[in-house]
């Protein structure tokens, strides 16, 4: 009997509110501890409890009924040389049967429904665990299914009942260089017999930003230029060196594709920690560097309390509007405003902006997202990283190629002092989400003729995910070259990171009608993403889907559509960092994106499908 998504998810709601009729005999006082910081994390003070009226929402990662299955499904409609009718074993195992994924072919992404039947907890996962929170007085009315069907907020909860229920002592604490202030605790626990069932609560011992200290300190205005008195027109100082859009058009190769999928096909630009990007600030930046788009625009989505205020716009918000839309013009951009920390307590803004995504529709979600932001993956615990990837990894089963800035700080910033068991040792910096196997990171480069790499680019290995199968062989390549240089400094069997690259010097961006440079992986990413977003236009005007998750494409049959970057480096922690070499390397990845050539990789394998037509076609 065909157990469908809607009905799963109405069986499971319902069971919630209900309360669970089914008895479930356990004990809760057996309590282990889920994670715990040896300290409070470096730079981050306690400003002491908070008063007793403050309450929290506490948000609650359970496990899938079958861990591989979201990967299963991801490599099948990822994979152009994938040819399985559906993943095996069966995605729900024996509990639900499989779904099947529209003939089995490359492009065939899943609905929302179908995406929470991949990722559904299991029946039993749901009765103790309301069970459990009954026991602490809990009621139904304040629980709600989120992110896809396998998360769980439990809304309102005080402060005190919350140390309660994990056995914390919840906190505030205030970053001592950006005064970001949050309400955590360095330690929880759970009921032993809960451990196999919930992955990680947040928020409880999660410290770091969304947004590193190295984007932070990189992303400035150079020497201001000041605006003509007529509207519309800012007096332009270009060095040689410096990056434009009509440069990056002409380097990766765009400037022959006019966009024909414009009422289908949209870029959405992830923004976070009040920062805006100013309308007024694009008219007068797309009037200098690209006219033809002076009518550009944007929409803005605010998101749990994401604020708007163009009037007072971030120099990172307006670097990525700019760019994106001048690569990608006259394309649907969307920016997303969240709200959460740093400009709030209790928050943690990834799980708000993917709870939104993902309960739209496909046809609600962008084609294609760029998002600028990171924190050091050792300032988070193995749980939530792996959780949040997770969710990215949803949105790419749904056909969204999501990209993440690599970073700034080379292989790491300072001293790379990382605290563990038996003391402090050296250990290169890691970048998450840029890490996530599931999203693509985007590096940095600079020059032409040849590009090389920025030694800002930040890359390296994972401490937490492992090397994927499809980078296994690239990785394996370079790690054979690099011999033992850096043993010990770096995880050699970790997920490689960036993916590819673009320009990262010396953005010419206008905040507040004045011109200056920037640089950063922040320029890189959304320049990227208006690059895909051109090859999804592409794809849905001749009836096709969108490219979807990237990197199963990237790694295989899209790499001829590179061009490899072989000199420069990325160092930090007192060192050279690695080096870019022939092939895929943790400084510019694969290398750069040629729109030309990977148009035609995209138009062969259309014509091989027999779907490829001079024809625009309506997307199906």
């Amino acid at each position: 009997m065909r157990c469908h998504a809607l009905s799963v998810l109405a069986t499971l709601s319902t069971s919630l509110l209900c309360g669970f009729a089914t008895s479930v005999t356990s004990r809760w006082d057996g309590m282990k501890v889920k994670h715990a910081w040896g300290a409070v994390p470096k730079n981050w003070k306690s400003l002491g409890h908070p008063s007793n009226e403050t309450t929290i929402d506490l948000h609650l990662a359970l496990k899938s009924h079958r861990e591989d299955a979201l990967v299963e499904a991801l490599y099948e409609v990822s994979d152009p040389e994938h040819s399985r009718y559906a993943p095996t074993p069966p995605i729900c195992a024996r509990i639900y049967p499989p779904v099947p994924l529209s003939h089995g072919r490359y492009g065939a992404h899943l609905s929302k429904e179908q995406v929470a039947e991949v990722v559904a907890p299991h029946p039993d996962t749901l009765n103790l665990v309301s069970s459990w929170l009954r026991h602490y007085d809990i009621p139904s009315s304040s629980i709600t299914m989120i992110l896809g069907g396998n998360w769980l907020r439990v809304a309102g909860v005080s402060v005190s009942q919350a140390n309660r229920i994990l056995g914390a002592s919840y906190q505030l604490y205030r970053h001592v260089e950006t005064n970001d202030t949050v309400l955590r605790t360095i330690s929880y626990s759970l009921p032993e017999v809960l451990h196999a069932y919930i992955q990680t609560i947040v928020p409880t011992t999660y410290f770091s930003s969304p947004l590193t200290e190295g984007m932070r300190l990189r992303m400035h205005l150079s020497t201001a230029v000041e605006a003509r008195g007529k509207a519309g027109s800012v007096l332009s100082r270009r060095d040689e060196d410096s990056v434009t859009p009509s440069y990056l058009r002409w380097l990766y190769k765009t400037l022959g594709y006019a966009p024909k999928a414009t009422d289908r096909n949209a870029l959405g630009i992830a923004g976070f920690g009040g920062q805006f990007p100013s309308p007024q600030d694009l008219a007068l930046f797309m009037n200098e560097y690209r006219t033809d788009g002076e009518d550009a625009t944007f929409t803005v989505t605010q998101i749990n309390g994401g604020g708007y205020d163009p009037a007072n716009p971030g120099l990172e918000a307006n670097l990525d509007i700019q760019y994106a839309e001048a690569m990608a013009y006259p394309t649907q951009h969307i920016f997303y405003s969240t709200g959460g920390a740093p400009t709030s307590l209790t928050d943690d803004p990834y799980i708000h902006w993917l709870n939104y995504l993902l309960d739209q529709d496909n046809v609600n979600i962008p084609q294609t997202i760029s998002t600028s932001y990171g924190g050091y993956e050792h300032t988070m615990q193995l749980e939530y990283v792996v959780s949040v990837c997770a969710l990215f990894g949803q949105l790419g089963l749904r056909g969204v190629s999501v990209l993440f800035s690599s970073g700034d700080y080379g292989v790491g910033v300072g001293d790379c002092l990382v605290p563990h068991n038996s003391g402090e040792s050296v250990q290169f910096l890691p970048v998450f989400p840029a890490t996530c196997p599931w999203v693509t990171s985007v590096g940095g480069t600079t020059g032409h003729n040849p590009e090389v790499a920025a030694s800002l680019s930040s890359g390296g290995f994972s401490i937490y995910f492992a090397r994927q199968t499809y980078q296994a062989d690239a990785i394996s390549t370079f790690l054979q070259n690099l011999g033992d240089k850096y043993n010990g400094l770096y995880n050699p069997l970790g997920r490689g990171f960036p993916d590819i690259s673009s320009q990262a010097i010396k953005f010419l961006t206008i905040v507040g009608g004045q011109l200056g440079h920037t640089s950063g992986t922040s320029g890189s990413a959304p320049t990227v993403a208006g690059i895909i977003s051109l090859l999804n236009d592409y794809l849905i005007s001749k009836g096709s889907q969108p490219l979807g998750f990237l990197n199963l494409w990237l790694y295989g049959s899209g790499l001829p559509g590179l061009t490899d970057i072989t000199s420069g480096s990325n160092p930090g922690c007192n060192t050279e960092g690695f080096s870019a070499v022939a092939g895929w390397d943790p400084v510019t990845g694969l290398g750069t994106l040629d729109f030309e050539k990977l148009e035609e990789i995209i138009d062969d394998r259309l014509r091989n499908s027999g779907t490829s037509s001079t024809q625009d076609q309506p997307s199906t």
